[in-house]
């Protein structure tokens, strides 16, 4: 099942890949996402506000107060014993971070971070101030 899903979204996202960012609109709040860590994945914009997010690879958002969504998939080595480092296992994450003051015209960050089994995400903005973390993380397994 987790195969499945994994080759879903590699689907998904090699259509996304395939097509250009489109142009910033400086009326707008530009956010990337990124996973700096080692062993992050993937992480994908799901929605924003409550509505499913058009393309996984950013958001885009107007001046003011805004929930965003992310899904965010990363590895976790479990068993092996005495040293040894077991298998991987594919752990997914769905995070909120909600920051009410989004400006026009400037770029921000959203980063997925994960130690162990746990998961967190920030927001950073031009300066690479931390200006919101998650606020809810709901993971599987």
């Amino acid at each position: 099942m987790r195969k499945h899903m994994l080759w879903l979204a590699l689907v998904a996202m090699s259509g996304c890949a395939s097509s250009p960012l489109p142009q910033v609109d400086p009326n707008m709040a530009w956010i990337d996402l990124a996973t700096p860590m080692p062993g992050g994945k993937l992480l994908m914009a799901e929605s924003l506000d409550g509505q499913k997010s058009p393309d996984g690879r950013f958001f885009q958002v107007s001046p003011g107060s805004h929930e965003l969504k992310v899904r965010f998939d990363f590895e976790v080595f479990v068993g092996g014993g005495l040293g040894m480092q077991g298998a991987p296992q594919e752990r997914l994450c769905y995070m909120l971070v909600r920051y009410d003051h989004f400006e026009a015209g400037q770029r921000y960050r959203l980063e997925g971070r994960n130690i162990a089994f746990s998961a967190s995400a920030r927001l950073y903005n031009a300066k690479r101030e931390i200006v919101a973390e998650d606020r809810q993380i709901n993971c599987v397994p």
